[in-house]
């Protein structure tokens, strides 16, 4: 009988693909490293497969039927997931939040400087947080500093865009400005195919060899 020297790693947690002697259907429709179709074998032959090229067995679609696997380096596969997961992590964390501040009566020179700042913290991806302080008998003139905050907001509006209105905190109006998304083609979501597939998180290229055996499979069937 064959065995599966490899420790595979355990499919629980955040790992939803079963790979290897986990993997639980008796038979499965297997694609090579390569992207070839090896039609439909039982885990084993499938394993003994996936040995001799030295890589893993993938359970990349659990509810086709039959079930369709990938023979490809899990590790990479893992690797590279990771990879992608820091880059985003790492894009947020280069998102800083500055800070304006104002009083009621700052002169127009003063506010349009403090508003060139703005714009150039909004054009380098960098949020705003635009605080118009009152003191003392200032707090009077409320109107006139959500006349000055409405003010920036149009001045700002070519680069930037409202993440959180003009509200009221303590003694403070406090706004904040987000840089405005660039309009771009949407991401095409990953919905599930009228064959029960979920094929979201899937490497591309599996996906369309996923597509194509669970169609083809239908076609030898009608």
């Amino acid at each position: 009988m064959f065995i599966d020297k490899r420790r595979p790693p355990s499919p629980t947690g955040n790992n939803k693909l079963r790979i290897n002697s986990f993997i639980r259907a008796k038979e499965i429709r297997v694609i090579g490293a390569n992207g070839d179709q090896l039609g439909i074998l039982s885990v084993r032959e499938a394993l003994i497969k996936a040995n001799e090229a030295a890589l893993d067995l993938v359970e990349v679609a659990p509810t086709a039927n039959p079930p369709v696997c990938r023979i490809m380096d899990f590790g990479k596969y893992k690797y590279e997931q990771s990879k992608k997961e820091q880059g985003g992590k790492a894009h947020s964390k280069a998102t800083h939040l500055k800070e304006m501040q104002l009083r009621p009566f700052t002169g127009e020179h003063d506010l349009g400087f403090k508003v060139r700042h703005a714009i150039e913290f909004l054009e380098s991806r960098q949020k705003v947080k635009i605080t118009l302080m009152f003191r003392g008998r200032e707090m009077g003139f409320q109107e006139k500093g959500q006349e000055t905050m409405a003010h920036i907001e149009q001045q700002l509006s070519e680069v930037g865009q409202l993440e959180s209105p003009v509200k009221k905190e303590g003694r403070n109006l406090v706004m904040i400005v987000a840089p405005k998304t660039h309009t771009t083609k949407k991401k095409t979501k990953h919905p599930k195919s009228p064959d029960g597939i979920d094929y979201k998180g899937v490497q591309q290229s599996s996906v369309d060899f996923e597509r194509n055996s669970v169609n083809e499979a239908k076609t030898q069937n009608t």
